[in-house]
Parts: structure tokens; C-alpha cells; sequence
């Protein structure tokens, strides 16, 4: 079996939809940077579509016109970093309001949840998405969001959204569904599709692609929820630079080819490790081993280049291994054209409460990498020599 099958179109729209030339008045088939923070008023209260740059701004509204096309989504929004916009939907909820969220997330996240939003009396219950029946369970009178990741940080967990979405509406008609779709982008999986009422990204990652903006991202076909998050991108400031914004508009026009690359080679990188004897498992959804293998071929059309493994041993083990890398950088994030790997434990979800990372399994053998561009067998013998050293810590 396969991943399902990409429609036709996608590389057409990433490059054309936002970009006419004939919306300015010089034709540029590139769109200009727009630096400008404000803009000439035909009369008091009667301007040409902008007024201040955080309310408005053409190279932004391109990119958002782009990023909302390749959801097939009615709008798009973007934030100044992903935790950004994470914060606009949280600052959608008031004072008593209940989050329903997957326990396994980025660490950040995790910490905006716990130390931040619950300061301003917003209630969270985590709970493993993959588990439906305590996924139900997690529900109260007061839920008004469910946030999903899915595939998740860094587990690689696979929730089958389309049934996380009938069970939300049967629970409320009220509740707002969100779900990070960081990990796989709208080339690889459109939760819209599946019911979803919001899309954020970390566009800082693959949807950029080149690890140099940092940004958020959220998409939606609501109009009640476009104007609620349109009107806190403005009130709340956390917008991206007019800069950035070109970088990632600039980065949509090769998303499809450097998707198909990152999933080639990341598949053969998480074939090579599961065959290797020191390396405990593998958390890849393209692998018929992994857990939720099935559904990741129902609801995708493909996987990208960022999973998980444990290594055998422990702390001594994975360091050596990630100490004697060569070709991978050992770094935080991912997403770039270059390969990285990283101790979640240690790095990206240290935040993360001790006795949670332990139930959640995320132990200082759990490696994370992001496989980029480079030439595959180059990387598997980065790996390879990485375990031979890590063998003999």
C-alpha cells in the first residue's frame, strides 16, 4: 500500500495564486517588498486597501493569499513566529474556558499551556489523541478548543483526525479544532479536508524550508474565526516583517520538490536504522512498523523528512552518537534543507515536566532527527560511523 495519491495542481498554485503581476502598477512578476508602515489616506479614513503596516501589508497579504490556496482554504493569516500563532488562538478563549490537547507536543507549546495560559484561568487536560476512548473522556462543559498535532513532537504519533473531529461534534458543535500541521505541511496533509476547523504551522520550518525566518501560520475557511484572528494578529502586534514574508512567499515556489526529496531520503535513513543492531526502534509512519502505519496512509499523501528512534543504551550512548555527527548538525529545529538531530530530553522539551517525558516515553535514548537535502548515502554513513562510536561509549 501507499500514501494517497497528490491531485494534480499543487506546484501550479504554490507558484501563481497571489502573484499576478498585473496587481501592481510596474507588472513585477515577483512581488516588491513593502516596507513601508503606513500609507497615503485619500481623505481621513478613506485609504486603497492599507492603512498601518501591522493591520496590513501587500507582501504579507500575497503570502497569506498563497498559504491559504495550498490548504484550499478560504484564508490565511500569518503570525510572527509559530508560538505566535498558537497565542492568537488561545487569545480567542477567555477566563474558564478548557483545552483538550494531545500530550504529546512540542515543548513549547507545552510551555505556553502550562505556564502562561493557564495564569489567565484557561484549563488544559492532556491526553493521547491516539487513544479515542480517553480522548472522549478528556471532554468538559467548558472545552471550547481541541489542539492536535498529528504526526506529534517528537513520538511521531499519528492521529486519525477525520475520527477525532466526528467525536469532537458529537461532544459540542461548539468546541474549535485545531492541528498543527508542522511536521508534514499542506503538500503532505490538508486537515481541513478531514474536518478540521484551523491549520497552524511553524511556518519557520519546511513551509520556509531554509532556516532563515522565523513564523507562524494558520489557515481556515470560518469566516467568524478569520475575522476573531484577524482582528488579534492586529490587536496582539505579532505580525512577521514585510522581509520575511517575501523569504517564505519566495520558499512556497519549491515546497512540492523539496518535500518529495526530504520523504525519499528520510526513508531511507529510517529503513538503514531499523536495520542496524544498535538501535532499539524506529518511529517512522512510512514504516509498516509503526503503530499508526494505516491511518498514515488513509489521511496523507506522503511523510516528511523529521522522526524519532531509540537508540540502545542511554545518555553516554545517544551524546557519542550525536557528537560524532558529521553531516547532520546537532541543532534544534527542523525543517531545512540541511539534516539535524537533537535529544529532545535535553533540548527542544526540556520544558516538558520530568515525570511527563518519562510516561510519555521521551528518554535521553530518544533521537530526533530532520533529514534534509543532502545525498542520501552520505547521510546513512554519517549514521553509520555516529552508532559505530556510540557502540563503544
Amino acid at each position: 500500500m501507499s500514501f494517497k495519491e497528490q491531485p494534480k495542481g499543487f506546484a501550479t498554485k504554490a507558484i501563481h495564486v497571489g502573484q499576478d503581476p498585473e496587481q501592481w502598477q510596474s507588472a513585477c512578476v515577483i512581488p516588491p517588498i513593502v516596507t513601508s508602515t503606513n500609507f497615503k489616506q485619500d481623505a481621513p479614513g478613506e485609504h486603497r486597501g492599507y492603512a498601518y503596516s501591522r493591520g496590513g501589508n501587500p507582501t504579507r497579504n500575497v503570502l497569506q493569499q498563497c498559504l491559504a490556496a495550498l490548504d484550499n482554504a478560504k484564508y490565511g493569516l500569518t503570525f510572527s513566529s509559530g508560538l505566535g500563532a498558537t497565542t492568537a488562538v488561545l487569545a480567542m478563549l477567555s477566563r474558564g474556558d478548557h483545552i483538550v490537547m494531545g500530550d504529546d507536543v512540542y515543548g513549547g507549546t507545552n510551555r505556553l499551556i502550562r505556564q502562561v495560559a493557564t495564569r489567565f484561568g484557561l484549563t488544559a487536560t492532556f491526553v493521547d489523541a491516539t487513544d479515542l476512548e480517553s480522548f472522549r473522556a478528556a471532554f468538559k462543559p467548558e472545552t471550547k478548543l481541541v489542539w492536535l498535532e498529528s504526526p506529534t513532537n517528537p513520538l511521531i504519533k499519528v492521529a486519525d483526525i477525520k475520527t477525532l473531529v466526528k467525536i469532537c461534534r458529537e461532544v459540542s458543535s461548539e468546541v474549535v479544532i485545531a492541528v498543527d500541521n508542522t511536521f508534514l505541511t499542506s503538500y503532505f496533509q490538508r486537515p481541513l479536508e478531514l474536518g478540521a476547523d484551523l491549520v497552524c504551522y511553524s511556518l519557520t520550518k519546511y513551509m520556509n524550508g531554509h532556516t532563515d525566518v522565523v513564523m507562524g501560520g494558520i489557515t481556515m475557511n470560518c469566516d467568524k474565526l478569520h475575522a476573531s484572528l484577524k482582528f488579534l494578529q492586529n490587536s496582539l502586534g505579532i505580525v512577521p516583517s514585510p522581509f520575511d514574508c517575501y523569504q517564505v512567499n519566495r520558499s512556497l515556489k519549491t515546497l512540492s520538490l523539496r518535500m518529495e526529496q526530504h520523504q525519499a531520503n528520510a526513508l531511507q535513513v529510517a529503513k538503514f536504522l531499523e536495520s542496524h543492531d544498535f538501535v532499539e526502534q524506529v518511529l517512522h509512519p512510512g514504516l509498516p512498523s509503526h503503530p499508526q502505519h494505516q491511518i498514515a496512509l488513509a489521511q496523507t499523501y506522503g511523510y516528511s523528512g523529521v522522526f524519532s528512534f531509540y537508540i540502545k543504551g542511554g545518555l553516554a550512548h545517544s551524546t557519542a552518537f550525536l557528537k560524532a555527527l558529521k553531516v547532520f548538525t546537532l541543532a534544534e529545529s527542523l525543517g531545512g534543507y540541511e539534516s539535524l538531530a537533537e535529544l529532545p530530553s535535553i533540548m527542544t522539551h526540556a520544558s516538558v515536566p520530568a515525570e511527563d517525558r518519562k510516561t510519555l516515553g521521551i528518554t535521553d535514548a530518544l533521537i530526533r532527527l530532520s533529514v534534509g537535502l543532502e545525498d542520501a548515502a552520505d547521510l546513512i554513513d554519517d549514521i553509520k560511523n555516529a552508532l559505530d562510536v556510540a557502540a563503544k561509549a
